[in-house]
């Protein structure tokens, strides 16, 4: 079997003959474009018990869900919680992946969320008894729940797709 990217960087073809070799491939070439997926459909149920909270612990969950963030973007995404239960539950049930995926813009996407979640944090850890305040958090992270969903129904990152928007813009 072969697995092909067509992002710019990667290998055009690299064999891959069983699950340690696909685990090297995929460490040096790109990631499994179905593990940001899973991450997304994950994520999207932690923003929604977010919003479903009161202010108080939806600023605990916030602040847990923008820790993962931080990791995925810091990291990358093949070094997240959420990645290692794609690697460890769904991925062995899963034929190979087709072709490999560059990491560098679901790791933007990452940066992204993490920038919508420490928005929703300040609003709700400072929205107590302030309550436009506490519907600014909301509203960051209902913007982080639709891309989330976009993502985990659609496959379509928007934070991606602004990674690759800002790389054309920049040359």
């Amino acid at each position: 079997m072969t697995t092909t990217d067509h992002s710019p960087g990667l290998t055009a073809a690299r064999p891959s003959t069983d699950a340690a070799v696909r685990g090297a491939v995929q460490d040096a070439a790109g990631i499994d474009p179905r593990g940001p997926q899973v991450t997304a459909a994950i994520t999207a149920v932690v923003l929604v018990v977010v919003l479903l909270l009161p202010s108080p612990w939806a600023a605990v969950l916030t602040g847990v869900q923008a820790v993962l963030f931080a990791v995925g973007a810091t990291r990358g995404v093949q070094h997240t919680p959420h990645a290692w239960v794609f690697r460890t539950l769904v991925r062995p049930r899963l034929a190979a992946p087709d072709d490999l995926e560059d990491p560098a813009p679901p790791r933007f996407a990452q940066g992204v969320g993490l920038a919508f979640t420490l928005v929703a944090l300040v609003a709700f850890s400072i929205g107590q008894g302030v309550g436009g305040v506490t519907l600014l958090g909301q509203v960051a992270i209902g913007f982080a729940l639709v891309a989330a969903l976009l993502n985990a129904v659609f496959r379509l990152c928007l934070g991606c797709e602004l990674y690759l928007l800002l790389k054309r813009a920049t040359g």
